[in-house]
């Protein structure tokens, strides 16, 4: 390490204890949020809804999945959730054929736009599940992704 990276470490450390001492960050604001281990490893849709905290989840037209209907290569899939219930607290995506349910689980922080948008893998031809929480309610919306093998289109 030269001189130079000293000097560059030191002033990132300076600003971040700056933020800390003048009560900009908290300590709990530095760590990674734990991840729910549980939920990542279910099978099941019920399973997974349980592991993130639900005991049921309605069908919702205020919940969409934005994705193409038909994707060419499994390994990438463009999908997109929006969330027209008031108070969203998370979104979670779920590939109902994958070896592992649960795909991606974002919290939404209060006053923030409910729109989150990521590429997932999927295994096969299956159903992706978008499931919101919202006033502590789960609800969901469904659409079903067809996997095309070697990227014919059809």
């Amino acid at each position: 390490m030269d001189r130079r990276d000293i000097l560059k470490a030191g002033s990132g450390a300076g600003v971040l204890g700056l933020a800390f001492a003048a009560g900009l960050l908290r300590p709990e604001d530095a760590f990674a949020q734990a991840w729910n281990k549980a939920a990542f490893e279910t099978k099941n849709f019920a399973e997974t809804l349980k592991a993130l905290g639900g005991t049921g989840s309605t069908a919702s037209a205020e919940v969409r999945i934005t994705a193409p209907d038909i994707a060419e290569n499994g390994a990438v899939v463009p999908v997109s959730v929006e969330s027209d219930l008031a108070n969203t607290q998370a979104i979670a995506i779920m590939i109902e054929k994958n070896p592992n349910m649960l795909s991606a689980n974002f919290e939404i922080p209060a006053g923030t736009d409910p729109f989150v948008t990521t590429r997932v893998k999927m295994a096969e031809t299956s159903n992706v599940y978008a499931v919101v929480k919202a006033d502590g309610r789960f609800f969901h919306a469904v659409k079903e992704i067809k996997v095309t093998i070697g990227g014919c289109g059809g």
